[in-house]
């Protein structure tokens, strides 16, 4: 050590001179305990988030059978809430101060669309029908998992090869011509792999990012809903706000045929206001027409709706948080209906004052949903600034 330059007697960055030595920072860990403990429980805190956002999407969870789905979601909210219940069709609930009298719903939807078996050939090939809004004209060549009681079967659409197809006058993927093939040659083979008419049938797709500023898959519509609202739940729990109102957080089931799980639920919770979070169109993709569609941006923040059942009071208070807390955020006109749960929830019970908050999504109703980053953490950041600020004292009737 006496010969070596490097020494530390000799070097200028050692810790007797450098201005950022252990003694001279106010940072050091003499004078901030916490300041390792805070870094690492923000990557675990990170780790854990994301691992459930993509553990909940990847999950298959079709109208009519979002169990699964449910209890990866409950299991993650659960240390954030004082008490949860379920209704019979799998509804789950959420509740912080479940003794309140006051009653303030958010809410999303768990169901994807999916395909039920409704026809299986001598010759083995399975003909299907919708379970909700899926698309026919992207179903050729992909690939599908068929729900049954001996576990999951693989499969994929088939489709004729483009050799073979006569130019100019191709058939069209059509309900009567788009055909699944999971590799068996006879009815009684696919029977016997325990596939029978009414097993469903999902995409077999995944979340991906884009770009580093997009996620990517299927089933965000409206699976990501359910990741925000529990955001909402654990920042309130972490935060350790406390809310004049009981807070129930709604992970309703089969909104895709026709709010039916939030029906239910509006029924047995009756609520005092609701705000429901889905998604609408980014309509800046090629194909989009804006002048029927309206004119929204994937990154330019959450979709404020205008419509008969969104109470103009309710949607105005949000407003008014939005601009407080400067949150981008864009407006949408809707015409009779939204045709989301807030339609649900406004006409449930005697009426409930409603609002909903929309995330912009590209290729809806595609294994390719697309919705950026930062409208994510944006409509969570309304919905909790929102909260906090909302007084249950509010008088939200137009006439008095």
């Amino acid at each position: 050590m006496d010969y070596q330059p490097w020494t530390m007697d000799y070097q200028p960055w050692t810790m007797d001179y450098q201005p950022w030595a252990m003694d001279y920072q106010p940072w050091s860990m003499d004078y901030q305990p916490w300041t390792l403990k805070i870094t690492k429980f923000t990557i675990m805190e990170k780790e854990t988030n994301e691992t459930f956002l993509y553990k909940y999407l990847n999950n298959a969870s079709p109208t009519g059978f979002e169990v699964s789905g449910q209890q990866i979601w409950l299991d993650y909210i659960k240390p954030f809430a004082d008490d949860y219940f379920t209704d019979n069709y799998g509804t789950a609930v959420a509740v912080i101060n479940p003794k309140a009298e006051y009653k303030v719903v958010i809410e999303a939807h768990a169901d994807e669309i999916s395909w039920f078996v409704n026809y299986i050939k001598d010759d083995g090939y399975i003909y299907v029908r919708r379970n909700g809004g899926s698309d026919h004209m992207i179903a050729p060549s992909m690939r599908v998992n068929i729900h049954t009681d001996k576990g999951m079967i693989p499969g994929v659409f088939g489709w004729p090869a483009i050799h073979v197809r006569k130019d100019g006058k191709e058939d069209a993927p059509t309900l009567d011509n788009i055909f699944i093939d999971v590799g068996a040659r006879s009815k009684e083979e696919v029977e016997e792999m325990g596939i029978h008419v009414g097993c469903v049938i999902t995409f077999k797709d995944e979340l991906t990012e884009l770009n580093g500023k997009f996620y990517s898959g299927r089933a965000l519509d409206n699976r990501i809903g359910g990741y925000m609202i529990a955001q909402v739940a654990r920042k309130i729990k972490e935060g350790k706000k406390k809310l004049p109102f009981g807070l129930y957080i709604v992970n309703a089931v089969q909104e895709e045929i026709g709010l039916r799980g939030a029906q239910m639920i509006a029924a047995k919770i009756k609520p005092n206001a609701a705000i429901i979070t889905d998604v609408c169109h980014d309509t800046t993709a090629p194909l989009y027409n804006k002048v029927v569609s309206g004119d929204f941006t994937a990154g330019n923040g959450p979709v404020l709706t205008y419509g008969a059942s969104v109470h103009k009071k309710l949607l105005d208070l949000i407003i008014a948080t939005a601009r407080k807390k400067e949150i981008p955020f864009q407006r949408s006109a809707a015409s009779r209906v939204t045709g989301t749960d807030t339609d649900a929830f406004a006409y449930s019970n005697e009426g409930v004052p409603s609002a909903l908050i929309s995330l912009p999504l590209k290729y809806m109703h595609t294994t390719v949903e697309t919705a950026s980053k930062d409208d994510i953490e944006q409509v969570i950041n309304l919905m909790y600034e929102f909260l906090l600020d909302f007084d249950p004292k509010f008088d939200f009737r137009y006439i008095k």
